[in-house]
């Protein structure tokens, strides 16, 4: 047993590049996950910088430089940013608050259904199980005001982190942006000499990551606007509530789908209960998701499609427990690190088969 162990130990961990890229993983991951919390605006800073990185390159080849070039991008999506919230987030705010006021109603619509289950069904259903249940949702939707007290004061207490959020991000954008080579050149002198198989890896998943950020964001946006233009064609209610919440679905790959179908057939059968405009938005609902993952996906996302929707599951579990948000956010590209790390690490094996 040992001497397999010791084995595997010299065909795996001889290669001094191997122990570079294995030193390079850890202390990445023990950065990331003593240090999330306080890193946060910095990792939004660089997500931003990768998503506006090609916007820049493209001014600077037309000649601008790069200062220029980046100041340039970063007004127009500061005025594209500003434009979203104050349009929709209004909106979106108002129906929030519709919806809870018509909670109420709707449980004791709810409760009216299934008060008559157990004469229909009395063999299967049993009316102190209908009871009990409605109790517990009266009592869960009873706390909901109280929750949302709590909430509001927690978010008065972080209004002040979020301002200084609103300053630093832009500020660490704009030098990430415009210092890049300068700042790749300062990590790379950090990173042990002998990195030839970590700068292999690097390379590789650079433009998977750039590729993903882009992609997850112009999926959230398709999605977000044709499942708008579907909600809101049938009429709806709560339609762009609705909407952006299947839109920032995308970033939760399969689960986040699960989820959101649910506040969306519940709304729908609340409107219109088991009638065609049922019916006719719940399919409209479902091309929208098919499209979503039979072509969007696809096109958008072509090498991470390759790794298995059970792996993908597993690194969103995982990878979330780990880091919260930013785990999920980046499930897909942690997978494919996982994956290119696996394929690149050497094998003496491999390396002496004829």
């Amino acid at each position: 047993m040992l001497e397999m162990l010791l084995q595997w130990y010299r065909r795996r961990f001889t290669d001094p590049q191997a122990i570079a890229l294995l030193a390079i993983l850890v202390a990445g991951f023990c950065i990331l996950y003593f240090f999330n919390g306080i890193l946060a605006p910095l990792l939004v800073a660089i997500v931003l910088a990768y998503l506006l990185e090609w916007p820049v390159a493209r001014l600077q080849y037309l000649g601008l430089s790069r200062t220029l070039s980046t100041s340039v991008v970063l007004l127009i999506f500061a005025g594209v940013v500003m434009l979203a919230v104050f349009v929709i987030a209004p909106v979106t705010w108002q129906q929030s608050i519709n919806l809870m006021a018509d909670l109420p109603s709707m449980l004791n619509r709810f409760y009216d259904f299934a008060a008559t289950l157990p004469k229909r069904y009395p063999a299967l259903v049993d009316a102190g199980i209908i009871d009990m249940m409605a109790e517990n949702l009266r009592a869960k939707l009873s706390g909901v005001g109280d929750n949302l007290v709590k909430f509001s004061l927690a978010s008065l207490v972080g209004l002040l982190t979020l301002a200084i959020y609103l300053i630093l991000v832009p500020m660490m954008v704009f030098f990430l942006l415009k210092d890049k080579e300068q700042m790749v050149s300062a990590v790379r002198r950090v990173l042990p000499r002998d990195r030839g198989l970590a700068g292999q890896v690097w390379l590789e998943m650079n433009q998977q990551i750039t590729n993903y950020i882009r992609g997850k964001v112009l999926e959230m946006i398709i999605v977000g606007v044709a499942t708008y233009l579907v909600f809101f064609i049938m009429g709806m209610r709560y339609s762009l509530l609705l909407a952006v919440l299947v839109g920032l679905s995308v970033l939760i790959p399969y689960i986040g789908a699960m989820l959101v179908t649910i506040p969306v057939v519940v709304v729908a059968l609340f409107q219109w209960g088991m009638g065609a405009d049922f019916w006719t938005l719940f399919v409209a609902y479902l091309v929208v998701q098919g499209l979503d993952g039979n072509v969007i996906v696809p096109l958008l996302f072509s090498e991470a499609v390759n790794l298995h929707p059970l792996v993908i599951i597993l690194s969103v579990v995982i990878f979330g427990g780990l880091w919260g948000f930013w785990g999920v956010f980046f499930a897909i590209p942690l997978a494919t690190l996982v994956k290119a790390v696996v394929h690149a690490w050497p094998d003496e094996l491999l390396n002496e088969a004829p």
